[in-house]
């Protein structure tokens, strides 16, 4: 390949593109290969080629693959530019953007400068993520690959999510209840607003789903959504987890490191459980909401904090600010918009859409499927569902693990979710519990167009060989019964079933 040609030599055998996961591009050789052994001895294998074999490089890379955003780069980390004599920053990084968008990137050099990218247009300007100074440092090599790491996830994240406007905004808030309706309504009027959200509800209600939409659904989107679950942390490493610290600030810091504060720097970090956060901590909290600015631990150097704070927590934080486990100002810095997650208790009549909303998502991500009949269903809407959606998720995996394909009654259910018989009378109980029911399967089912798209082939054909076999075992393998079930003709069932190779029953 011409970037063998360019860098065979004292470097040794060329990193193979696989187990690539940096690509440094200068066409200052002797520079390039010092900063490929640092990075190999870090553990990160590294690439050097000259701007001039980029071209065939990328085509090395996608050989025989799908086209990029795809497969082909998910085990690159980032790309390091350097010296190029006769191509601008500009034309350098819009190379790198064109072949694939979510690659951040370091500069390297004379063009590594603070300034160095200011007027360059927005789009290219975010995948410079920092500057490396020579002669390199491993404490600074260290942090900016941890960046690099959480940029790469948080704007893959971001990319997948992008273009699922209104009317499918808050599609994961699946529900036509009044409840969940408000919640859609506040999240639509806030959403692009630059304000502190506060999320409120019980644990498995989906708050950190309303945190990622509001990001996904503002101007920050192109930036990272850094989460940080507060009562996660021990209370002696929340600080460092957050602010970052310097080398030697505590016993066992080895090196610098970024908090989430700096790898959110842009876009939205969100603070889960804010509720368990020590008292000492909401202090230095309210100070970078209040000033924006921060210092690592054991650092003078203060950090400018141009990022959105979402905030989240089951707990009654105006009985923790009367009882002294909550301060009351950071309480109102950060109850600027406050959105309340309703309880499935009392959103019950969403369940079935929910049921549904969950099966997709196991399918699209084929980890298999599942049917609930209808006395199933209203069994389910008389629990009390404690663990709210999370506990109906575990439910749905559960059934698919052991109803694989195949259509769930009451006694198929765990004891506890049991609360009907199968031959309750449907009609009644629906009046009674002012719940719809839709059946198992319905020519009025719209099923929801996964946002990375679908095999829309191999989609129809397993949907057809999973109802065939269906039929089949409802008939008890008798193929004519089955064939009046699906409306079609004896021979016709017979020759798919040899397609699928499917038996008379499973």
């Amino acid at each position: 390949m011409p970037q063998e040609g360019t860098n065979d030599n004292s470097a040794g055998d060329l990193t193979p593109w696989e187990a690539t996961r940096v690509i440094i591009v200068d066409d200052d050789h002797r520079r390039a290969q010092d900063t490929q052994l640092l990075l190999q001895f870090v553990g990160e294998p590294a690439r050097v080629i000259a701007y001039a074999d980029w071209s065939q490089a990328t085509q090395d890379i996608d050989a025989g693959n799908e086209p990029l955003l795809g497969s082909t780069t998910e085990h690159l980390t980032l790309v390091l530019l350097g010296t190029c004599a006769v191509r601008p920053l500009a034309e350098r990084l819009q190379t790198v953007a064109d072949w694939c968008a979510t690659l951040p990137v370091i500069l390297v050099g004379e063009g590594a400068s603070q300034n160095s990218h200011k007027d360059l247009p927005a789009d290219l300007a975010r995948m410079v993520i920092s500057h490396l100074d020579l002669p390199l440092e491993y404490g600074k090599l260290i942090d900016d690959l941890h960046r690099a790491q959480v940029f790469r996830e948080q704007f893959n994240a971001s990319h997948r999510q992008q273009g699922q406007r209104d009317p499918l905004l808050f599609r994961s808030l699946v529900g036509t209840s009044r409840k969940v309706q408000q919640v859609r309504e506040l999240m639509a009027q806030v959403a692009d607003k630059d304000v502190t959200v506060l999320i409120t509800g019980e644990s498995g209600t989906g708050k950190e789903v309303v945190a990622r939409n509001l990001h996904y659904h503002s101007p920050r989107r192109q930036r990272p959504f850094v989460p940080v679950n507060c009562g996660a942390i021990p209370p002696e490493l929340l600080e460092s987890e957050l602010f970052g610290h310097e080398k030697g600030s505590f016993t066992g810091a080895i090196s610098s490191r970024a908090g989430r504060f700096e790898l959110a720097e842009g876009g939205t970090l969100f603070l889960d459980e804010i509720g368990d956060m020590p008292l000492n901590m909401q202090v230095k909290i309210l100070r970078v909401l209040q000033e924006r600015t921060f210092e690592r631990v054991g650092g003078n150097k203060t950090y400018s904090a141009d990022i959105r704070i979402i905030a989240a927590t089951h707990k009654n934080l105006e009985e923790m600010i009367v009882s002294g486990d909550f301060r009351e100002d950071l309480y109102y810095r950060i109850n600027v918009f406050p959105i309340e997650m309703p309880a499935m208790r009392d959103r019950i009549e969403d369940l079935p859409l929910l049921l549904n909303e969950l099966i997709s998502r196991l399918e699209n991500e084929q980890r298999g499927s599942v049917r609930f009949n209808s006395a199933a269903i209203l069994s389910l809407c008389q629990h009390n569902w404690a663990g709210n959606v999370r506990e109906l998720a575990n439910l749905v995996e559960r059934m698919a693990i052991m109803y694989p394909y195949g259509v769930v009654g009451v006694k198929d259910l765990p004891a506890k979710f049991r609360y009907v018989e199968d031959d309750t009378d449907m009609e009644a109980l629906q009046q009674a519990t002012g719940v719809n029911i839709p059946s198992t399967a319905s020519l009025e089912d719209r099923p929801l167009l996964p946002s990375d798209g679908i095999d829309l082939k191999e989609y129809i054909a397993s949907l057809e060989q999973h109802l065939i076999q269906q039929a089949l075992d409802d008939c008890g393998g008798v193929v004519a019964r089955a064939a009046d079930k699906l409306n079609v003709r004896r021979t016709t069932l017979v020759e798919k079933m040899r397609k699928y190779e499917l038996n008379r029953v499973s």
